[in-house]
């Protein structure tokens, strides 16, 4: 049969079963990419923005304030540092050649990092506070085509199911965005954990076990998630979402993302105390700020 690629380019990097595979599946394991020695940066880095030692400008730290009083400014209470692009450190991740070179894969050469995360998912208890419900990642990004933005997804440690490693639904990258909001899960709710309204149980799910370094490269539209930590440690991982700077902005009014727009903007906000911010929205949309990490042509 003749070989139909739509999510990935021609390239050298990828053999046919690989290409095949994201086509069919809509992501992508590559074990052992990241260096261990970069990893320790990432994390003694993320341990100094924890403790407040570094204090990079932009930078979102979502922590669980119901123990702070118990353990103060540690990791022990951050559960993700998210828009990381001011930090050197935490940024050279979007910039390692061995990253992308397999993002080129998706998006072509002219690659911009849209949306960067360090995850630090903390021990969970039965509140499921650190559970990230199922859904598809293009609902937080108003520009198209999907098929041109992909995510590259770094574990820091080993993840497995003990310690809620991702969850995916393979194959789903091929439907279509789908409604999303706040489960309902007992009012058990995270600030901006959105998750699919409805969900179709009869898709089969895999769980990634991945090693340190190990690094998974996904389509926007595929559904995934992640289930909680029952390890007294800690599941870090580093990611960043990047597109190609040929993607165009999607007016979001009407749609199903229009009701996230509003809240990231009332969050930005409030956590800026001021409505003038500089930010970068385009034609209405979600503020997020482009940095341009290759230009490879």
């Amino acid at each position: 049969a003749a070989f139909r690629a739509h999510y990935t380019l021609d390239n050298d990097l990828l053999s046919r079963e690989q290409r095949q595979f994201y086509e069919d599946n809509g992501y992508l394991l590559i074990r052992n990419l990241v260096s261990d020695q970069d990893i320790e940066r990432f994390r003694n880095e993320f341990t100094k923005i924890c403790k407040r030692e570094v204090n990079p400008p932009g930078v979102m730290i979502m922590k669980d304030e119901s123990l702070k009083s118990q353990f103060g400014q540690s990791e022990r209470v951050v559960n993700k540092v998210q828009d990381f692009q001011e930090d050197e450190e935490l940024f050279r991740y979007c910039t390692l050649p061995e990253v992308l070179k397999y993002v080129e894969c998706f998006t072509g050469p002219n690659i911009m990092a849209m949306h960067t995360m360090l995850i630090n998912k903390l021990p969970d208890s039965e509140m499921q506070t650190f559970l990230h419900p199922m859904h598809q990642d293009l609902h937080y990004f108003p520009f198209r085509p999907a098929s041109r933005i992909v995510c590259a997804w770094t574990a820091m440690e080993r993840a497995d199911q003990d310690n809620g490693c991702l969850v995916v639904q393979p194959g789903t990258h091929r439907t279509a965005l789908k409604p999303h909001g706040y489960p309902d899960l007992e009012g058990k709710t995270n600030k901006l954990f959105h998750g699919l309204l409805e969900e179709d149980e009869k898709i089969p799910k895999v769980h990634l076990v991945m090693e340190k370094g190990d690094t998974v490269f996904f389509h926007p539209l595929l559904i995934h998630g992640s289930g909680i930590n029952r390890t007294s440690g800690f599941r870090k991982s580093i990611s960043c979402h990047f597109a190609s700077s040929e993607c165009h902005y999607i007016d979001v009014k009407n749609t199903t993302q229009e009701h996230l727009e509003k809240e990231l903007q009332d969050m930005v906000s409030k956590k800026y105390n001021a409505t003038s911010v500089e930010l970068k929205v385009r034609l209405g949309s979600v503020p997020f700020v482009t940095n341009q990490v290759s230009s490879l042509s």
